[in-house]
């Protein structure tokens, strides 16, 4: 699990992923915003992604890096489109997250700090990893993959 460091007081940082909160503003819609950098959460079964099965890549709805593979989502019937591992190992960040009283790990993209959603382990889903990352749909945009492709 990566655990953000805090900025060395005295040292410049940039804004998390590159913009100003009102950059992110001028780029986002409110619902977008809300969940990507105010670490919200959308409604259970409200998500244009959650019962979708058309192949592509799942990327950031903030910067567009590519996060999950279509071939790695599966039906949880948890109201959030859910895979059991990123596209690549360095896509997410993974931060504890102490919010709601109890201890969750959050998911947020590792290149613009776009909440994503959260990950569960040993719930008995019969994926390769025994992971569960449940996923914001607002947090994505689907890149079909080309009718070309192979």
């Amino acid at each position: 699990m990566t655990t953000p460091t805090p900025a060395t007081s005295g040292h410049h940082q940039d804004p998390p992923g590159g913009r100003t909160p009102q950059q992110w503003r001028e780029k986002l819609t409110p619902q977008e915003y809300h969940v990507l950098r105010e670490a919200g959460t959308e409604a259970p079964w409200s998500g244009e992604y959650v019962s979708t099965t058309s192949p592509g890549v799942y990327e950031c709805r903030g910067c567009g890096a590519p996060l999950f593979s279509s071939s790695t989502k599966f039906e949880s019937h948890c109201g959030w489109p859910s895979f059991f591992t990123p596209l690549a190992g360095d896509a997410v960040v993974q931060i504890e997250d102490r919010s709601l009283g109890t201890v969750r790990t959050e998911v947020r993209c590792a290149a613009c700090d776009g909440h994503l959603g959260h990950v569960f382990s040993g719930e008995g889903y019969s994926t390769p990893t025994d992971l569960r990352y449940c996923i914001n749909s607002v947090s994505l945009r689907l890149a079909p993959l080309e009718d070309n492709a192979p």
